[in-house]
């Protein structure tokens, strides 16, 4: 039996950011309970040279809307603005909405389809099945999981089961 590019990538995105969500739910909760200035939490890396979680937040979104190359559709642009829990999960729920409007027909039968990638002074190209496989899902799944790390790490009370989800 086939999985369909589809199947492969839009309800599974759907469902990880459903869980972002619930995670981000739990630390802006932490935070209040244990009086701790959200910006603390929200400014928080793992190490100096890597993101702090509102860009690795962003990043996630952006790998998730990234799925419109796939679909033959352009990529919703975002402010990048986001300074509080309340705008990422905004975000995260502008993400899911554009996921909502793509259908199977517009995303299966792209396992061929050239896939270029600009970032800054660098292209990229792929094709579909490559790019979905190779780029979007695996850098999606980082910035998901350094989010929760960092959440973890600070304190938050979340586990596996948040991660994955229901």
């Amino acid at each position: 039996m086939t999985i369909s590019m589809y199947s492969a990538s839009v309800p599974i995105l759907r469902h990880m950011l459903t869980n972002l969500a619930g995670i981000l739910d739990k630390a802006a909760a932490h935070a209040t309970a244990r009086k701790i200035d959200p910006g603390v939490l929200l400014n928080a890396r793992l190490f100096p040279d890597m993101f702090p979680l509102v860009k690795q937040v962003q990043i996630a979104t952006d790998n998730a809307k990234g799925i419109a190359r796939m679909a033959g559709v352009e990529v919703p642009k975002y402010e990048d603005n986001e300074t509080s829990f309340e705008a990422l999960q905004a975000r995260i729920a502008k993400t899911m909405a554009f996921l909502e409007t793509l259908r199977p027909e517009q995303v299966d039968g792209s396992e061929q389809r050239d896939i270029v990638v600009q970032l800054r002074d660098k292209k990229f190209e792929f094709k579909g099945q490559d790019f979905l496989l190779k780029r979007l899902l695996p850098n999606f799944y980082f910035h998901l999981v350094t989010t929760y790390n960092i959440l973890r790490h600070n304190g938050i009370e979340i586990g596996k089961n948040d991660y994955l989800g229901g």
